[in-house]
């Protein structure tokens, strides 16, 4: 089996679970008989209010740009000097690739750096993972946060999921698959570099970047921009519960609790977190606030809709501008030619 029939059979395998879970969460819309789903799906977004929904898409623009002055830092160290809307543009790139291909957008975010820039693309995703690492910790450091102040609630919520009970199947200490897992790696890459020791240069590249963070010169002001990023995050959720009259009233507690499980959810491997949102977020609210299952359904959905709205209107601009500048260099070198 060829490695692009894999890279086919993977992704529609990714495309079928991701349709699965949307099916089941929009079993969970049950509607009066003469309204159809869609028809409430559309009164929910039509009774929403508005100027929190546009305070959101201002606060989301704010954390992109704040995360392309964080990656712009990262890159510096590595010798590599780049404009910050070279970064925003590959960044909202890269959401939009995302989109339509799992993880897909941290390569396209190198590529379209090294289009506007010429920074390696080795380089410039070894930043990424660097970043993704950090922004690991973040998520981590608020899920925690979310357990202490809702313990009880979310302790609940996870065993109704049926995880967390204890099993005695696989009981092989996580030590050791982790150990077996950098194993593997290391012989990969040794038998990689021996039928191909170009590829070593490739390697060095990657790890520079994921150096970059212990060469930073404002370490101080890179941690005010990893923990701010999320704060705007907590922020978005914030201001889409706020939005629909489900959710007004449910509390702070409950936006970091949804911000918890939002946050789980967006990490799993699926295209913008399509399914995955869509069922554990329904989920969370109905067991733990007890909302409608119908309600918090609909929430939900036009919730992650309109967000990834933002996303693809970002995308878009951000492709047709790295178009035009691109144009613009192309034709100022065949003037000078000239």
């Amino acid at each position: 089996m060829t490695s692009r029939l894999k890279s086919v059979l993977q992704y529609l395998a990714i495309l079928a679970v991701t349709g699965l879970l949307l099916w089941l969460s929009l079993r969970g819309l049950q509607t009066d008989n003469d309204q159809s789903k869609t028809d409430l799906l559309w009164q929910t977004w039509r009774l929403s209010n508005k100027f929190y929904l546009l305070l959101m898409a201002v606060v989301a623009i704010a954390s992109h740009w704040m995360r392309a002055v964080r990656w712009r830092m990262m890159i510096e160290p590595t010798g590599h000097h780049v404009s910050t809307w070279s970064c925003f543009h590959s960044l909202m790139i890269g959401y939009l690739v995302n989109l339509g291909i799992p993880r897909g957008g941290e390569i396209s975010r190198a590529y379209n750096l090294y289009k506007l820039e010429k920074t390696p693309i080795e380089t410039s995703f070894g930043t990424v993972v660097a970043e993704r690492l950090i922004d690991v910790m973040c998520m981590l450091l608020l899920v925690s946060t979310a357990f202490l102040v809702e313990w009880n609630k979310l302790m609940a919520f996870f065993e109704e999921l049926g995880i967390g009970k204890s099993s005695q199947t696989f009981a092989i200490p996580l030590w050791l698959w982790a150990g077996l897992a950098l194993a593997a790696a290391a012989a990969v890459v040794l038998f990689a570099l021996r039928r191909n020791p170009k590829l070593l240069k490739i390697i060095q590249g990657f790890r520079n970047g994921l150096l970059s963070i212990l060469q930073l010169k404002q370490k101080g002001l890179f941690i005010f921009y990893s923990l701010a990023i999320w704060i705007l995050y907590f922020l978005m959720t914030y201001s889409v519960m706020l939005a629909f009259e489900q959710t007004a009233n449910l509390g702070l507690g409950s936006v970091l609790i949804s911000f918890a499980i939002g946050s789980i959810a967006m990490a799993l491997p699926l295209p913008g977190g399509l399914g995955s949102y869509h069922t554990l977020m329904p989920l969370g609210l109905a067991l733990i606030y007890h909302v409608p299952k119908t309600d918090a359904t609909a929430f939900v959905f036009v919730f992650h809709a309109w967000q990834t709205l933002i996303m693809i209107i970002g995308g878009v601009i951000s492709l047709i501008a790295t178009a035009i500048i691109l144009r613009r260099r192309k034709k100022d070198q065949n003037t000078q030619i000239s």
